[in-house]
């Protein structure tokens, strides 16, 4: 069962596809943690991913943080990033051990744990949701202060939800 909403998130600490280490804890002294775990074989998170591009791009780069865990190889892993555009750290959760996904138990690919600079689990959801993706977003505005921003649009032909 995954981590839910109020419970205390572990933390951890992950290499990125850039040779960098991230840790939980440090990014939590800048404020919330958007953790985004994927496989880089999941149609359900290729569709989600331009989508977190977008919540990147509309909120400013200070303030949070927004990771993608990634459950694959780091080849794997970089030639997904790649082919996203993806510029925000992306770490490595590699098969046979997956530490952080035990820790976090997430029941699908993609889910997302936003995590409070307090440590908490705020919110919860897997597989594509567009209205969850603007409630991510909207929480993270409230963290920054500003008004929310819509990152999924209904009608830009994509559907409004699949299944991870």
């Amino acid at each position: 069962m995954p981590l839910s909403e109020g419970s205390q998130a572990p933390d951890f600490a992950l290499p990125g596809i850039d040779g960098r280490m991230y840790s939980l804890s440090q990014a939590l002294e800048r404020g919330p943690l958007l953790a985004v775990f994927i496989k880089t074989t999941c149609p359900t998170c290729d569709l989600t991913m331009p989508y977190l591009v977008r919540l990147r791009e509309v909120y400013p780069r200070h303030g949070w943080d927004l990771w993608v865990v990634s459950q694959n190889f780091a080849d794997s892993s970089r030639g997904y990033a790649r082919r996203f555009g993806v510029s925000f750290p992306v770490m490595l959760d590699e098969p046979e051990e997956w530490a952080v996904s035990h820790l976090y138990d997430p029941p699908a690919t993609p889910t997302l744990f936003l995590i409070g600079p307090d440590g908490r689990v705020e919110a919860v959801t897997w597989g594509f949701s567009k209205a969850d993706l603007n409630e991510m977003g909207a929480r993270i505005a409230r963290h920054l202060g500003q008004p929310p921003q819509i990152v999924a649009e209904n009608d830009d032909g994509n559907p409004d939800a699949r299944p991870g």
